[in-house]
C-alpha cells in the first residue's frame, strides 16, 4: 500500500506506525451540533425543539461543537472555523442553516450551499467552498414557505427565493495545507460574483470546546483546570493556552495584516435565553453582537475562551481577495506559506493520480476524487456518554426523573469520544451502523489504517451492548440494522492485502452479534437477518420498525 514514493502515502504510513501524528488535526468539526440527541435534556425527547438553531449562537454545547469549514484536534480541545457577515444579516453566518424535522416538508433539510471540493486522507490538503448571499439571508421566508408545503410539494430552497439573482453572492474558498502535523497554512479566498461593489466581514474563529461549565469532579476525564485555559488576542494574532496541550496554539495573519482581535467566552448567554444569571460578562454570542450591532459584548482586555480576527473586505465587482493565516503550535518550525499550499495541492494530485484507473475520463476522475474528499470531510468528532446524559451534570438542572421516552436507556455502558465517519455532517452528525460499514469499505481504498481503526472502535466494548447488539444510530441505539459489518470487515481485509489479526479481532465481536440475531430476532431459526430495517431508510411505505400486519418480514 505504501511502496510508492507519494508524499501522502508516506504520511499515512508514519501515522499508522505511530511515528508522526498526521491524523491528530483534521476536518473533524461537525456542521451541526444543535438539534441532536446528545444535547437533548428534555422530557419529551423533541431534540429539534429543545436545542433549536436560534439557540446555537448563544448556548454552549455539552458534547461537541459546530462551524463552517471547521478543524479541530482528535479530542476537540480546540476548534477553528470561519464566520461571515454581509452587512445585512441579523446574525453572523457561523453555521449552516437548516430546518428541523417538523419544519421541513420532507424532514430535516439544510438550506445553505457548501461543497467539500478536495481532501487527502491525513487532512494534509483540504478545500471547501461556500456561496454566501449579499442580500439578507431569508431565514424566516424559508421557514414559512416550507411549513406551508405538503409532502407532495418540492422543498422550497434558498435558490428559489431569488436571492442569487444577478450573481449577487460571495464565492468563498478555504484551502488548508499542513506544514507539519500541528501546523496549517490557511488561505481564504473571497470573490464578489455580483455586478456591484460589496463588503464582506470575514471572521476566522478559534475557541475551546466547553469542558468546564458542567461541574464535573477533577478526576473526570474531560474536566479542565480553567486557571490554565485562556485565549489572548492582539492585532492579527490569537494565542491559545489549554491544559490539554503541550504548548500554546497560535492563529496569526501570514501576510502582515493586523485585523482586530475580538474575544468572548464559549459559555451560554443564560440571561438572554432563560432569564438566568450569566457566568461571564461576555458570553458565546458576544462577538456576533459586537460585529452586527456594535454592542459592548467583547472583552476589552482581549481575553476569553472564544476569539476571532475581524477582516473587512470591500470588493469591486468580480474582485477576488485573499486572507492568509497560520494555525500552528507555538514553536513549530516556520515554512513558506505559499509554497506549503502549492506543495500539498501538488501532492494531492499525485496521490489521486495513483488511484485513478488509466481509462478514466477527466470528469470521472474528478467525481471520484471529490467523492473520496466528501468522505474524508465527514470524519467528525463524536462525544456521547449515555450514563452522564441520562443522569445529568452537577452544575446543570437534572434531567426529568421520568422522561417521556426511554431513548437509549438500556445503553448505560455506552461511552464514545472518537472521530467517526458520519453519514452526513449536517443532517446526520452521528455514527450510523449500516452507513459506517459501507463507508469503511470505501475508506479502505484511500486510508486502510483509518478504516481498520473505525471498525476496531465500533466493535469495541465501549459501543457493543453486553447482549451482542451493536448500536444502530443516536436516535435509537436499539433499532435493527442489517448485519453488514462482517462484509465491511472482509472488504477492508482484502483492500489491505490481507490482515488476519484484524479479521480475528473483528470476528469475535461479530460472533457475539450473530448470536444476538439468532437468539433474539430469528423466529424460525433459519435466517441471518430478519425484520427491522427495510433498506430504504426513512422513505419506506410504512414504519420500518412496526409491520402494518401480524407476521414476520
Amino acid at each position: 500500500m505504501y511502496e510508492d514514493a507519494n508524499a501522502e502515502r508516506r504520511r499515512l504510513k508514519a501515522a499508522d506506525d505511530g511515528v508522526e501524528p498526521w491524523r491528530e488535526w483534521g476536518p473533524y468539526l461537525s456542521e451541526r451540533a444543535w438539534g441532536t440527541v446528545r444535547e437533548d435534556y428534555s422530557a419529551d425527547g423533541d431534540a429539534w425543539r429543545y436545542f433549536p438553531f436560534e439557540h446555537a449562537r448563544s448556548r454552549a454545547y455539552r458534547w461537541s461543537e459546530d462551524g463552517l469549514a471547521g478543524l479541530c484536534n482528535l479530542n476537540q480541545d480546540w476548534c477553528f472555523a470561519l464566520a461571515f457577515w454581509n452587512g445585512r444579516d441579523p446574525i453572523l453566518k457561523e453555521r449552516a442553516f437548516g430546518l428541523g424535522n417538523a419544519q421541513g416538508n420532507h424532514g430535516e433539510d439544510a438550506k445553505d450551499y457548501w461543497w467539500y471540493e478536495d481532501a487527502t486522507p491525513t487532512g494534509s490538503w483540504l478545500r471547501w467552498r461556500y456561496h454566501y448571499p449579499q442580500a439578507e439571508f431569508p431565514y424566516q421566508q424559508l421557514r414559512e414557505q416550507n411549513a406551508a408545503r405538503g409532502k407532495d410539494d418540492p422543498e422550497y430552497e434558498l435558490v428559489d427565493t431569488g436571492i442569487f439573482a444577478d450573481d449577487r453572492y460571495f464565492v468563498i474558498t478555504a484551502d488548508y495545507a499542513k506544514a507539519a502535523p500541528d501546523a496549517y497554512a490557511i488561505r481564504i479566498a473571497v470573490e464578489n460574483a455580483g455586478p456591484d461593489p460589496a463588503t464582506l466581514h470575514v471572521l476566522p474563529h478559534l475557541w475551546f470546546r466547553d469542558m468546564w461549565s458542567w461541574g464535573r469532579a477533577p478526576d473526570i476525564e474531560d474536566a479542565v483546570d480553567t486557571s490554565g485555559l485562556m485565549i489572548v488576542g492582539e492585532p492579527g494574532r490569537l494565542t491559545a493556552k489549554h491544559p490539554h496541550l503541550d504548548g500554546a496554539l497560535v492563529l496569526s495573519d501570514a501576510s502582515g495584516q493586523t485585523p482586530p482581535a475580538l474575544l468572548c467566552d464559549n459559555e451560554t448567554n443564560a440571561q438572554l435565553l432563560f432569564g438566568a444569571q450569566n457566568r461571564t460578562q461576555y458570553p458565546k454570542d458576544g462577538i456576533g453582537d459586537h460585529v452586527v450591532g456594535g454592542a459592548d459584548t467583547v472583552s476589552p482586555e482581549r481575553t476569553g475562551t472564544k476569539g476571532a480576527l475581524h477582516y473587512v473586505l470591500d470588493l469591486a465587482p468580480g474582485e477576488r481577495r485573499e486572507i492568509n493565516l497560520w494555525l500552528a503550535a507555538a514553536g513549530t518550525a516556520a515554512r513558506d506559506h505559499s509554497s506549503t499550499l502549492a506543495d500539498r495541492e501538488r501532492e494531492a494530485d499525485e496521490f489521486y493520480a495513483g488511484l485513478t484507473p488509466d481509462d478514466t475520463t477527466p470528469d470521472d476522475a474528478r467525481i471520484m476524487r471529490q467523492a473520496f474528499s466528501g468522505l474524508i470531510w465527514s470524519k467528525q468528532f463524536y462525544h456521547y456518554d449515555v450514563h452522564r446524559w441520562i443522569h445529568g451534570d452537577p452544575a446543570q438542572p437534572l434531567p426529568p426523573d421520568h422522561r417521556g421516552h426511554d431513548r437509549n436507556a438500556g445503553w448505560d455502558h455506552f461511552w464514545a469520544r472518537d472521530v467517526l465517519l458520519m453519514p452526513d455532517p449536517w443532517e446526520y452528525p452521528w455514527f450510523a451502523s449500516w452507513d459506517l460499514a459501507f463507508h469503511c469499505a470505501v475508506m479502505a481504498e484511500v486510508d486502510p489504517g483509518c478504516a481498520k481503526e473505525q471498525l476496531y472502535t465500533y466493535l469495541s466494548q465501549r459501543y457493543q451492548h453486553p447482549n451482542g447488539l451493536f448500536p444502530a444510530y443516536e436516535w435509537d441505539f436499539d433499532d435493527m440494522n442489517p448485519p453488514v459489518l462482517a462484509w465491511a470487515a472482509m472488504r477492508v481485509h482484502r483492500a489491505v492485502g490481507g490482515d488476519r489479526d484484524f479479521l480475528k479481532a473483528c470476528f469475535h465481536k461479530l460472533l457475539l452479534n450473530f448470536t444476538f440475531w439468532v437468539n433474539r430476532k430469528d423466529e424460525g431459526e433459519d435466517n441471518i437477518f430478519e425484520g427491522g430495517f427495510l433498506g430504504l431508510d426513512n422513505i419506506g411505505v410504512f414504519d420500518r420498525s412496526r409491520l402494518p400486519v401480524g407476521g414476520v418480514l
